[in-house]
């Protein structure tokens, strides 16, 4: 005959067994794996610094010209069809974007504004880095929920702190590799 306690503790376990059985198979959506990686795999050289956006691992690794190292949680697109891979380069910068979707955004969601000044509900957060891709940029989020997901349109997000951090020491020009 069961006690009472035994039976709580039997029925508990019962019941938790398909949620840690889940937890263990699929990893939490909202964290990135990150795999660590090389400069040397994907560049000649350092330069004057280098950004890998690792697209399937959802992080963003960032070699200083002198070899120092940085890496953080991103988000990246929602879809393949919205993912560019290969290399390109940092062109511009800007404290306080402003955001214009571009026409696949509009045809997709009509309600989109057909510009957004800077602030709090500018999707390109505090910061953006313009690589010289049309439309493709590294960039802040005020929706930290997008974090290590696919939830972009093409771009490569950060949080707006982290995007504050790599801006101040990320040089125009550079170079910068989707994979």
């Amino acid at each position: 005959m069961q006690t009472k306690r035994t039976f709580i503790l039997g029925a508990a376990a019962t019941l938790a067994t398909p949620m840690l059985t889940r937890a263990q198979e699929a990893p939490d959506r909202n964290a990135s794996s990150f795999v660590t990686q090389k400069w040397q795999d994907h560049f000649q050289s350092l330069g004057n610094g280098a950004i890998l956006a690792d697209i399937t691992s959802r992080a963003l690794h960032y070699w200083a010209p002198d070899g120092s190292y940085r890496l953080y949680p991103s988000s990246v697109p929602m879809t393949e069809a919205l993912t560019r891979r290969g290399y390109s380069q940092i062109v511009r910068k800007r404290v306080g974007p402003t955001w214009t979707p571009t026409a696949a955004m509009r045809q997709r969601d009509p309600s989109l504004p057909q510009m957004m000044d800077a602030g709090p509900g500018n999707p390109l957060g505090t910061h953006a880095m313009y690589l010289d891709w049309p439309a493709y940029l590294i960039h802040g989020t005020h929706d930290t929920r997008k974090i290590g997901r696919q939830s972009s349109s093409g771009c490569i997000g950060l949080y707006n702190d982290h995007i504050a951090e790599l801006f101040s020491v990320v040089q125009v020009g550079t170079q910068v590799r989707l994979l």
